[in-house]
């Protein structure tokens, strides 16, 4: 392919999603691509292309449902506990057994379960109520005609419709098709859709990561969303940002498909090339590029040869969306299986939420049981983080014309999992080791609980309370003024009132240093020698805010203003988000010390020289008190168990007599 010019190109006319749809299928209509037959053993999963009809009757022949005597009903009426009736045993006839003997009046046969009804026997007495004695039986219980008997035909007839036309053939059906005779099936082909990554930073799971880089994330979800429309994914790698690498790889998609998404660098941006490469492929090329949706604008939808081409945005949830929205429609038809809508929910908006004016907002959710019922609410993550995807129930779409939805508005919810169930409690804060320790407890108790963390620091966990997004959240925020921990917080961030602080624990912090402390370093003194070099944490975080309070102490009794002294720390501009980063700069040797949780610095292999402590505390919801799950956690909480537990498994976290005591 001859590289053309790749200078910044701009949005092809945004369209709204109808105008986009109508677009689209104006070019091209998807249909099945011919039928096959296809033997039962590897019909799972495929699509029937042509209504199936019985073969045979089912069951072909009268059986026993129990084990007992096959005999005639009338003999059996004056039959009772007292006054047995007896019967002569003429035979026995086993499952599979075709019988030779014929029933006469005052006879009976052995029969065993799911063997064929002999001549004469128009009912089964169960063993249980019977009695051998040599060549008699004795019957204790009357039976009716045709009880404890499955009549020829009774279950499905010769000539009956069995499965319909489009029918996605699962277990039962399978079963079905099994025991009406059939070997083989007429299945619709099924489709083949390549599945491409695109991005210089997309490294495939399983290999390092280097400082840039992130997983790839959309090849595995949408070849698992590819399977669950009844199509076959061809996983055909991820593809650096060069026209030639993806036109390339496109070229190949293109002869071994019959229809193809593409993930990433579909925008306008200059490193993002996709779009060029599509249009110049083959004729009519692109049909729609940019979409207003959000998330999703730069969506691109595409035809090539006959064959559908989709871009999809690169943030794995947008891509999802984007995937239910115009992708899933068009390969279900092309599967056979015609498209069935994605299942709903009716429920109210739990808090009020501000859209992208003029754009069609597809905004991910999570479902709450309160006491007004099940309420959808916002996730504090946005779409590109990886946890909003895995922890999202489903998704609301929210008019061009509708910039703001009120608390209490009725939405449908199109939940990513037909099964999907309403968490049972939901956390948002500042993850802690002990927080997860308690979690381990209560879900071993509860083995059916669905539980829901979000990672989002202590402010956060405050701002997901406040609007009802979660049921209780991690804080550990510290007053300077006062040197308090979190209670002043309440009012700061508008939840007194509406939520109470229940008392945690407190966590040690101080240095992290190599196995051995190399550098002999005894406190925060140390950070202010020459040869010292420390891995500081990000703004906002609690780690910094903390350190910091502790550099401030550290510049009045040197006598230097904070400004001054943290010029005099080298490596105070070194910046890490995580105890991973945090924990990493140490063991490479880039720096030789680090601040945080002891728990974090035992858990990676590092020395640990504590210098201060932290209370972390749990703050709940009024309104969500009397929840079971609330209550539960709470007696975890107070639990000698939880004592136990996290003294064996986390450093550094001290369990006070008044843990788990409401405080406000």
């Amino acid at each position: 392919m001859g590289r053309k010019s790749l200078e910044r190109e701009i949005f092809h006319k945004l369209l709204s999603v109808e105008e986009a749809k109508k677009r689209f299928y104006s070019f091209f209509k998807p249909k099945p691509l011919g039928v096959e037959k296809v033997s039962l053993v590897e019909a799972y999963g495929r699509v029937l292309a042509s209504d199936v009809f019985c073969l045979v009757d089912v069951p072909f022949f009268d059986r026993a449902t129990v084990d007992g005597y096959a005999v005639k009903a009338k003999d059996t009426f004056r039959a009772g506990e007292v006054n047995p009736v007896r019967l002569r045993v003429v035979g026995k006839i086993a499952a599979g057994e075709k019988p030779s003997l014929k029933i006469g009046e005052g006879e009976a046969a052995e029969i065993s379960t799911g063997a064929p009804i002999p001549l004469g026997a128009d009912a089964v007495v169960m063993v249980e109520y019977t009695r051998q004695e040599g060549e008699f039986v004795y019957i204790y219980k009357p039976v009716s005609p045709n009880e404890n008997i499955m009549v020829a035909g009774s279950d499905v007839r010769f000539g009956e419709l069995l499965l319909r036309r489009g029918t996605l053939l699962g277990v039962r059906e399978i079963g079905l098709l099994a025991a009406s005779g059939f070997m083989d099936v007429p299945c619709f082909r099924k489709p083949k859709v390549a599945v491409v990554s695109t991005g210089g930073e997309i490294v495939p799971p399983g290999k390092p990561l280097d400082v840039g880089k992130i997983y790839d994330v959309n090849s595995y979800t949408v070849s698992c969303s590819v399977k669950d429309c009844g199509c076959e994914p061809i996983f055909l790698g991820v593809v650096e940002d060069s026209f030639d690498s993806i036109g390339g790889k496109l070229k190949e998609a293109l002869k071994v498909a019959d229809a193809i998404i593409v993930s990433g660098g579909t925008s306008a941006g200059v490193g993002d090339i996709v779009y060029r490469v599509v249009d110049r492929l083959g004729k009519p090329g692109i049909i729609v590029h940019g979409v207003f949706i959000k998330p999703g604008k730069p969506t691109l939808l595409a035809v090539i040869d006959g064959k559908p081409v989709f871009g999809l945005p690169g943030y794995p949830t947008s891509a999802l969306m984007v995937f239910d929205l115009f992708v899933r429609p068009v390969l279900m038809e092309m599967a056979g299986l015609g498209f069935k809508p994605t299942k709903v929910l009716r429920v109210k908006v739990g808090e009020k939420i501000f859209a992208s004016a003029g754009r069609r907002n597809f905004l991910a959710v999570n479902l709450i049981r309160t006491k007004d019922g099940l309420k959808a609410f916002s996730l504090p993550t946005g779409s590109g983080a990886v946890t909003t995807l895995a922890k999202a129930d489903g998704y609301i779409v929210i008019p061009e014309n509708k910039p703001i939805v009120e608390e209490g508005e009725t939405f449908e919810v199109k939940l990513f999992d037909s099964e999907a169930k309403p968490s049972n409690l939901v956390f948002a804060g500042l993850p802690c080791l002990g927080l997860d320790v308690i979690l381990e407890i209560l879900a071993l108790k509860n083995p059916g609980w669905k539980i829901k963390t979000f990672n989002v620091g202590s402010s956060g966990g405050l701002l997901s309370l406040k609007k009802g997004g979660a049921d209780f959240a991690g804080i550990s925020l510290l007053d300077e003024k006062t040197g308090s921990y979190n209670f002043p917080f309440l009012e700061v961030y508008g939840v007194k009132g509406e939520a109470v602080l229940v008392r945690g624990y407190r966590r040690r912090y101080g240095i992290f240093v190599g196995k051995g402390n190399p550098k002999k370093v005894c406190g925060l003194e140390d950070f202010l020698r020459d040869d010292v070099v420390m891995v500081n944490w990000g703004y906002g975080l609690e780690e910094r805010k903390l350190l910091d309070f502790l550099f401030k102490g550290l510049a009045e009794r040197v006598g230097l203003e904070f400004k001054d002294l943290v010029l005099r720390v080298k490596g105070y501009d070194f910046r890490v988000g995580s105890y991973q980063g945090c924990v990493s700069a140490i063991l490479d040797g880039r720096v030789d010390v680090g601040f945080g949780f002891e728990g974090y610095a035992k858990r990676y292999g590092l020395d640990f020289i504590g210098l201060t402590e932290a209370q972390y505390d749990f703050v709940f919801r009024v309104d969500r008190m009397d929840k079971v799950e609330v209550q539960s956690f709470l007696e975890v909480l107070r639990s000698k168990e939880f004592r136990e537990k996290v003294k064996e498994k986390v450093n550094g976290i001290i369990v006070l007599d008044d843990t788990g005591k409401t405080v406000s």
